[in-house]
């Protein structure tokens, strides 16, 4: 499953992933717990980052749990409400490992905000693209209002990460709902593939300004 996610990223963006998620991935807390040190928040998704020596090391935290529940009810079999938000923390964690690696392997830098941005919006587009395949229309239909209309963020945040998060999500329900908007309804292609790759590639102003433009056009 996680390799056929990881899979529907790169192919949805058209880049190469420069690592098989596998290679990094831990599903034992308290391995995630001693990598990450003191003051780490208990979730069951994270990607672990550190930079040593101009050179940065990584690991994608699922939590074993979490994975044992998709397997019971797997999401590219049947995905629904009673398997989304399971879906959506597994497909968050991809989408930030895709990100960090594909950007570092050329040398760019990424924000947080960048990549909790690009994280809602990966989450959307593989719901909606799963929901289009399982001939799920009142599933898609639903993504929208589910996702973003009240998202809710774990406790215990700071001030900075309750903000950060908060951005996200608007920024990224914005963006979402114009692409419903200005493109026909099923699975990502002509029009909507081209912008989708360009969008990608963008900076976080470059992102930030596309939002505006598109959404308050």
């Amino acid at each position: 499953m996680l390799c056929a996610l990881q899979d529907f990223l790169t192919r949805l963006y058209g880049i190469d992933a420069p690592a098989n998620v596998l290679d990094y991935l831990i599903t034992d807390e308290r391995q995630a717990r001693a990598l990450e040190g003191e003051g780490g928040r208990a979730t069951e998704e994270k990607l672990l980052l550190t930079e040593q020596d101009d050179e940065l090391h990584l690991s994608l935290y699922l939590d074993a749990a979490l994975l044992e529940r998709l397997s019971e009810r797997d999401p590219l079999e049947e995905l629904g409400v009673a398997n989304l938000e399971d879906f959506c923390k597994v497909l968050e964690g991809l989408s930030h490992f895709n990100y960090m690696t594909w950007n570092a392997s050329a040398d760019r830098r990424v924000t947080l905000l960048e990549l909790e941005l690009q994280a809602e919006i990966d989450k959307y587009l593989g719901a909606r693209t799963l929901a289009t395949q399982q001939q799920r229309p009142e599933l898609a239909a639903a993504l929208l209002p589910l996702m973003f209309e009240s998202p809710q963020f774990q406790p215990g945040l700071s001030a900075e990460e309750q903000e950060r998060y908060e951005s996200a999500a608007r920024f990224a329900g914005w963006y979402c709902r114009s692409l419903e908007a200005r493109f026909a309804a099923g699975l990502p292609g002509g029009d909507m593939l081209r912008e989708l790759r360009t969008f990608y590639r963008l900076p976080q102003p470059g992102k930030l300004s596309h939002i505006h433009t598109t959404a308050f056009a």
